[in-house]
């Protein structure tokens, strides 16, 4: 995710740069053709460019807005998994209680095992949704039987999810939890498993490709068209006004590809790193982690 202050003007008009020199080429041709060697026929000032303009931008505008619910969504999902994540933990460390016969060096362990488990999960999420493997995570988290157990799974976060569910009946089973905690615990277990297959559903539906195909298409034949209805008028100047109109239009354009799909490991993206170190900071630091990781940072003007 790009970030405010780390922000430069080439980073942004970067994926429009192409763009733009070739249209700027185009409207310089067409300029020097029309006022160096009279090819009057260029010119095309009744062309409705204003009309166009307007009806093109609306159609783009609508476009970007649905991209933005898409990676707004995004972020609202991943808020929820935060949310729910510190949610668990808590809900661990404070409604798993000692009974008369229980071990509680058992009882802490296992404790420790869910929220250990939990940072995992979120961690081989964010890698499932980023199509990135999530052993080296795993790894300095868990120990390498139960990360073993997870390598044959397909959905890795999903099978980290019924390891905890176990761990949280094993405790209902020693007498730790009563019903009424085993079910608050479960709601919050599928509170994350909502907002999982709400990411999921982002990644693996796509924007629908007429939102791709006509918009950027519109969007092109507007900048051919921009120089010739502006050369009558601006003559040798026509470049400057053609091309600042049409950069306009393509990086409008290009926003919406920027945000539709929040989940491409792109530095567009929702800022997936930060959001899950939060997660292992906070929840190590309920179980009174000393070494805690510190948080995620920009780079280059981008939080990951």
């Amino acid at each position: 995710m790009l970030i405010g202050a780390g922000i430069s003007l080439s980073r942004v008009l970067r994926d429009v740069a192409r763009g733009a020199l070739v249209m700027l080429l185009f409207d310089t041709v067409v300029a020097i053709a029309y006022v160096k060697f009279g090819w009057g026929w260029l010119a095309l000032p009744h062309i409705p460019l204003a009309i166009f303009g307007g009806v093109i931008g609306a159609i783009v505008g609508f476009r970007n807005n649905s991209a933005y619910a898409r990676w707004w969504e995004a972020r609202t999902l991943w808020g929820q998994i935060v949310n729910q994540s510190r949610s668990l933990a808590r809900q661990t460390l404070s409604m798993v209680e000692d009974c008369k016969s229980c071990d509680p060096s058992q009882r802490i362990r296992i404790q420790r095992q869910i929220i250990f488990l939990q940072i995992a999960y979120v961690h081989a999420l964010r890698c499932q949704l980023r199509g990135l493997p999530p052993w080296e995570d795993l790894e300095r988290l868990l120990d390498s039987e139960t990360v073993g157990r997870f390598r044959s799974c397909r959905n890795v976060a999903v099978c980290i999810q019924k390891e905890i569910a176990s761990l949280v009946a094993e405790c209902f089973n020693q007498g730790w939890i009563d019903n009424l905690r085993w079910s608050a615990m479960d709601r919050t277990l599928s509170e994350l498993m909502n907002a999982q297959g709400g990411a999921e559903r982002i990644k693996n539906t796509p924007m629908p490709k007429h939102y791709d195909v006509f918009p950027q298409l519109f969007v092109s034949v507007y900048c051919v068209l921009l120089p010739l209805g502006m050369v009558q008028s601006l003559e040798l100047f026509t470049p400057l006004g053609s091309s600042l109109v049409g950069v306009i239009f393509m990086a409008l354009d290009e926003i919406g590809r920027d945000l539709e799909n929040p989940f491409d490991n792109g530095v567009h993206d929702v800022a997936l790193n930060a959001i899950t170190r939060t997660i292992e900071i906070d929840l190590k630091q309920l179980v009174g982690e000393a070494n805690l990781p510190q948080p995620e940072k920009v780079v280059n003007g981008v939080l990951w």
